[in-house]
């Protein structure tokens, strides 16, 4: 979103947490709005495509990119309200922003459609099953709704990113902002190996794709699923990813693996894994 408003844009965000939403907005002036709202919500996601037209009069572009890591661990434990929660904001969202989005670039005769989708999504062993099945969704759907769109001047596509080190993944467990980022710095240890190029991803890697498609230089480019993960995606995957992860658990006093999973699957269910993480929903 920085890099957006860096060249221009006028932005407007939805995020779950209004201190985080509101900081943001702050730190990057009249150029962007917070909008408080949940992506598990239609109202709410019709709600700040709404308030971008009441600001701005337009809308060029809808980057979905609602993130989570969701249920996890072997499928007999996933609980069936974790998986629909899971659904819920990582492929649901997609498709309702998509929809309220499509009227408003119909009438301008353009616009970019976004969505973060993921390599998960294109093969086997890059992430939770349910992770990988909403991403999998993502990328069908964008290409199936670029064949519709198009035809309006409205370029359809979605980004794949591979590992990209984030304190998403710390936020999902409920850590604070100090806690998750230095679980991304040590995630960039491990996600280094899973690739060719010799680094992990990073945020500004998957922001300067969207960018990318966001602009006039993508204006052909239409139902692509753009990689960019380092190569993962040719071949190379994850040595012993596990259990990197289960000793970086240790090394932040987290505990053992299995229970941190089983800790997230039970606060999906009960909704707490929403108001307790800093996960930011936009």
């Amino acid at each position: 979103m920085k890099l957006f408003v860096e060249e221009g844009a006028k932005v407007v965000f939805l995020d779950i947490l209004a201190q985080n939403g509101e900081k943001l907005s702050n730190e990057l002036g009249e150029s962007a709005i917070f909008f408080h709202g949940d992506v598990r919500k239609e109202s709410d996601i019709k709600g700040v495509i709404d308030l971008a037209i009441e600001k701005f009069g337009r809308l060029d572009c809808i980057f979905n990119n609602a993130g989570i890591g969701g249920a996890n661990g072997y499928i007999e434990d996933i609980p069936v309200k974790a998986f629909d929660e899971t659904m819920d904001v990582l492929f649901r969202s997609v498709f309702i922003g998509i929809k309220y989005v499509t009227p408003i670039m119909k009438k301008q005769g353009s616009g970019s459609i976004i969505s973060t989708a993921s390599v998960a999504g294109m093969g086997t062993g890059l992430g939770p099953h349910v992770y990988s099945a909403a991403k999998a969704a993502i990328i069908h759907f964008t290409h199936s709704i670029a064949m519709e769109l198009g035809e309006s001047n409205i370029r359809v596509n979605c980004i794949c990113p591979g590992g990209i080190a984030t304190a998403i993944f710390g936020k999902g467990l409920g850590l604070d902002q100090g806690a998750s980022e230095r679980l991304a710095e040590m995630l960039k240890i491990p996600f280094k190996d899973m690739q060719p190029i010799p680094r992990a991803g990073l945020p500004e890697d998957i922001a300067k794709a969207a960018l990318w498609l966001a602009s006039d230089d993508s204006t052909f480019i239409n139902g692509h699923a753009l990689v960019v993960d380092g190569g993962v995606s040719l071949g190379k995957r994850p040595n012993e990813m596990r259990e990197g992860f289960g000793e970086i658990a240790k090394a932040l006093n987290l505990g053992d693996l299995d229970e941190i999973i089983k800790k997230v699957n039970d606060e999906i269910v009960n909704d707490q894994f929403y108001k307790k993480s800093e996960v930011a929903l936009h």
